[in-house]
C-alpha cells in the first residue's frame, strides 16, 4: 500500500538527540527501522522475557510475559499501521518498547516503587522507559541510550496524548531533547497505543481461562463475547474446546482491529499531512463510539474477574512487599548493590534514591527474587501464581 500524506517520513526525522557518525552503511535501513532494530537488540527489550505480564513468574511455558506481549502488539500495530498507509516500521518500534519501562511484577512492582520514591518524585512505567532509552541503557560508546528518533521517543512520551504534567524523570529528558509534550503524536504513535489494548484485551483471556482465574461460562455474561462463541461453535461443530477458545480469541482481535481501521479512515478523510495529525486535538486512531463501548466493558470484566481476583490481589502483595523490602534494603547498605551500580551511585539526593529504583527496575523477576533470597534466606512463599 502507498504511503498516506499523514504518516511519518523517515526521511524527514527531525533527527537524534546525539549527532551520530557512521562508519558505514549496516544494511539498506530507514531511521526507524535502525530504531526498531536497536531496540531489539536491547538488553532492556530482552530483560522482558522475565517479566510479568498478568501472572508473576509463571512456571507455565504457555503464559504469556512482557515480551510476548509486546511481539503480540507488534504484530498488530504492523497489521494496523499497513492498512492505513502509515509507517510499519515506526509503528513497530513503538509497540516492541513500549512496556520497556515495567521494573519486576508488574504494577504491584511499580505501585511499590511508586511509594518508595514519594519523596524523591515517585516511578512511572512510561517515563521510565524513555529514561532506560535515553539514558540507563547506553550500548554505544559516543553517547548515552540508543539514540532514538525524535518520532520514536514522542511517540513513547506521548502514545496516550499529550502530557500536562509530565513527572521529574520525563521532565528532565524533554528539557534535554524537547518532545511537544503538549501536541498529540503521529498517527503510528496512537495506533501503537491501541494496538496494546486489543492484545491484552484478549490474550488476556487466553491466559485467563488457561489458568482457572477465569470461567467461559462467566465470559459469556458479555453479550458480544457470546455471540462470537455460538458462531464458533455453529462454524465448527465437535472440535475440541481448546481450539474454539483459540478461535474466539483470533476472532475478538479481529473485530477490534477492522473497526479500529475502519473508523481511523473515516475519521483521517480529508486529511493531507501529519502536521495536521497533531493539530486534530484529538486521538484519531480510536475505535468506533459502539466498539468502545464493548471493549470498556471487556477492561472492566478482566479487571473484577482477573486482575483483581483474590488470588491475584494476595501474590501482588507479597510482590509489592519483595520489592519495598529490597529498595529499603539496598538504600541502608548500597554495599549490597550490583558491583557498578554501586561503584556509579550518586551522593546526595534525589539521584541517591533514583539509582537504587533503576536498579530495581531492570530487574526480572526471577533476579529480584535471587536477590532477595541471597539478602533474606528465602522468598516469601506463593510469590509464583500460576
Amino acid at each position: 500500500m502507498s504511503r498516506a500524506p499523514f504518516a511519518a517520513d523517515p526521511a524527514a526525522s527531525r533527527g537524534r538527540e546525539f549527532t551520530e557518525q557512521h562508519d558505514g552503511v549496516r544494511g539498506p535501513r530507514s531511521e526507524f527501522q535502525r530504531d526498531r532494530d536497536r531496540i531489539i537488540h536491547s538488553i532492556a527489550f530482552r530483560r522482558l522475557a522475565g517479566k510479568t505480564q498478568v501472572f508473576v513468574a509463571p512456571d507455565g511455558d504457555h503464559f504469556r510475559v512482557r515480551l510476548t506481549h509486546s511481539l503480540e502488539v507488534a504484530q498488530i500495530g504492523r497489521v494496523a499501521a499497513r492498512a492505513l498507509g502509515l509507517d510499519e516500521d515506526l509503528a513497530e518500534a513503538l509497540c516492541l518498547a513500549h512496556d520497556i519501562g515495567h521494573p519486576p511484577f508488574g504494577h504491584a512492582g511499580e505501585n511499590a516503587l511508586d511509594a518508595a520514591l514519594q519523596g524523591q518524585g515517585g516511578y512511572d512505567h512510561n517515563e521510565h522507559c524513555l529514561r532506560v532509552l535515553m539514558r540507563l541503557d547506553s550500548p554505544y560508546c559516543p553517547y548515552p541510550g540508543l539514540n532514538l528518533t525524535w518520532e520514536v521517543l514522542e511517540g513513547l512520551a506521548k502514545h496516550n496524548g499529550p502530557v500536562t504534567a509530565p513527572g521529574w524523570a520525563l521532565s528532565a529528558l524533554d528539557a534535554d531533547f524537547p518532545l511537544e509534550l503538549d501536541q498529540w503524536p503521529s498517527l503510528e504513535a496512537q495506533v501503537a497505543a491501541l494496538a496494546d489494548d486489543i492484545a491484552y484485551d484478549n490474550h488476556d483471556i487466553d491466559d485467563g481461562l488457561r489458568s482457572g482465574f477465569l470461567q467461559l461460562d462467566d465470559l459469556l455474561t458479555l453479550d458480544f463475547v457470546a455471540d462470537q462463541w455460538r458462531a464458533i461453535e455453529k462454524r465448527f461443530p465437535g472440535q475440541p474446546r481448546e481450539a474454539l477458545l483459540r478461535e474466539l480469541v483470533r476472532g475478538q482481535i479481529g473485530l477490534m482491529v477492522n473497526d479500529l481501521i475502519e473508523n481511523t479512515r473515516r475519521n483521517v478523510s480529508g486529511i493531507s499531512s501529519l502536521e495536521e495529525i497533531r493539530a486534530a486535538g484529538r486521538a484519531l486512531a480510536v475505535f468506533s463510539p459502539e466498539m468502545a463501548v464493548l471493549e470498556r466493558r471487556l477492561k472492566t470484566f478482566l479487571y473484577e474477574r482477573l486482575y483483581y481476583h483474590p488470588e491475584q490481589k494476595a501474590t501482588a502483595e507479597r510482590a509489592h512487599s519483595v520489592i519495598a523490602r529490597l529498595y529499603a534494603t539496598y538504600h541502608d547498605d548500597p554495599a549490597l548493590l550490583s558491583s557498578g551500580w554501586r561503584e556509579r551511585l550518586p551522593e546526595q539526593e534525589p539521584a541517591r534514591s533514583r539509582h537504587i529504583a533503576d536498579f530495581i527496575a531492570g530487574m526480572t523477576d526471577h533476579y529480584a527474587m535471587e536477590c532477595y533470597r541471597r539478602i533474606f534466606g528465602q522468598v516469601p512463599d506463593g510469590l509464583t501464581n500460576v
